[in-house]
């Protein structure tokens, strides 16, 4: 990126990056340089911000280079998330189409944890730079060290699909192997926060007093979570889940896979 996002994030910056992430709007990124022309396979790895592709990843799928060595090219996408990826993925999922790529695979690494205790560790780990235990007392945050130690297995299967031309079986294997696994909890959460996001990020991106904006939507969002979220969640286990196991298997099913 020529406007770079330093980690740790500050509050002002994180925040500020809602609206053109939701939105997609592509910030300008260094002219990338390709060895080769052509690919037997790509693997795009990326980070969902505000439940959408981050702001680097809809800016390379929109560069006319990368665009040109994507057509025809079978492509595999790794997402490295708190827990909430899918609305991001379908979209990934469309400009990988729209450039001419092929998805044949998708590995997921997410926080395991519960997606409130993940809410809080993520925040402490954002802004502090450190992937400790806060406190003592709450888990690390991130994906466990023990995935990101055993992420070979994947890399091996994507492998030995290319070598012999087997692509085609690659993600329902990787679903096999538990490379993806939508949750219910979060399949719920998702059908229904990305549209807040973008009513929030079109109001925000036409406001002259932006930063005021975005406090609001800050405090906003923390309410929903802890507040709101908890609530709708119980009611939604309770009283829906109940009667909708047959279009949540049916959920699961698609988003496991990448058509």
């Amino acid at each position: 990126m020529k406007k770079e996002f330093p980690f740790p994030w500050r509050s002002k910056s994180f925040f500020d990056a809602m609206p053109e992430s939701v939105l997609g709007i592509p910030a300008e990124i260094i002219a990338p340089q390709f060895k080769e022309e052509k690919y037997d396979l790509v693997v795009f790895a990326y980070q969902p911000w505000y439940l959408s592709p981050s702001i680097p990843a809809t800016s390379f799928l929109q560069n006319p280079e990368f665009a040109k060595r994507l057509k025809d090219t079978p492509v595999v996408t790794v997402i490295g998330s708190r827990n909430m990826w899918i609305n991001a993925q379908e979209r990934v999922k469309k400009m990988i189409k729209q450039n001419g790529g092929r998805l044949v695979g998708n590995i997921v690494y997410a926080d395991r944890h519960n997606n409130f205790v993940s809410a809080v560790t993520i925040q402490y780990w954002m802004f502090t730079g450190k992937k400790d235990r806060w406190m003592g007392v709450f888990p690390r945050p991130g994906v466990a060290d023990k995935e990101i130690a055993d992420a070979g297995i994947f890399g091996s299967k994507v492998l030995e699909a290319l070598k012999i031309n087997d692509l085609d079986r690659l993600q329902t294997q990787l679903a096999e192997m538990k490379a993806v696994d939508p949750q219910t909890v979060l399949m719920f959460i998702e059908g229904r926060a990305p549209k807040i996001f973008s009513l929030w990020a079109n109001v925000i991106i036409r406001k002259k007093n932006r930063s005021l904006w975005l406090q609001i939507f800050k405090y906003y969002l923390l309410f929903a979570l802890f507040i709101i979220a908890p609530i709708i969640v119980i009611i939604y286990l309770v009283a829906i889940v109940p009667l909708t196991g047959r279009q949540i298997r049916e959920h699961k099913k698609h988003f496991s896979g990448v058509n």
